[in-house]
């Protein structure tokens, strides 16, 4: 535990803002990870539900592309179950083990992303869709600047969050980041 008096655990010398990650978690290290990433203030940019079913705008076409590239462009990267609801996205990633040179020697600084880290590969996602959502004219587009994971650590756990997210078109109405449910 950081202690609060403490200038270095400060943002920017003012505040201080927690780890949304689970303290002592190696997020390099081969797993799966449930994620959520949300648009900014839950704006509906990515599509609606009709019927039970999404139906994707044009930027939600172009996350739904870009997420579909993550497993293509990372070698170290597989793709589970995933869907692209209105205001955010849910989906399964596998990061298998990467094999590099400089094995043992400890590269990590605090603050900073580690390559082939959870972390690192949803930035770079976030930051390649929103060049594209801008360049495609809609400037006032916008990611919630953390996003949820959760580590799966069982088959029971993994078939759970798969239901969850392949009915999740269905539960809409129901979903706590539908729009009609959030207070501001």
């Amino acid at each position: 535990m950081t202690d609060s008096n403490d200038p270095s655990a400060l943002f920017q010398g003012k505040y201080r803002i927690p780890a949304a990650r689970l303290s002592g978690w190696d997020y390099t290290s081969a797993g799966l990870y449930f994620v959520t990433i949300c648009t900014q203030n839950r704006e509906p940019w990515l599509g609606d539900i009709v019927d039970g079913e999404v139906r994707l705008s044009a930027i939600g076409e172009i996350v739904a592309e870009e997420w579909q590239k993550t497993a293509h462009i990372r070698p170290n990267v597989t793709l589970d179950a995933w869907i692209i609801m209105p205001n955010h996205l849910h989906g399964i990633i596998a990061i298998a083990p990467v094999e590099t040179p400089r094995r043992g020697v400890s590269t990590s600084r605090r603050g900073v992303l580690q390559p082939n880290s959870l972390g690192s590969i949803i930035g770079q996602f976030k930051s390649v869709c929103t060049k594209r959502i801008w360049a495609a004219g809609f400037r006032d587009f916008a990611w919630q600047t953390r996003f949820y994971d959760h580590i799966i650590r069982d088959e029971a756990s993994l078939q759970r969050i798969r239901h969850y997210i392949l009915d999740n078109p269905c539960r809409w109405a129901e979903d706590k980041n539908h729009v009609d449910h959030l207070w501001i």
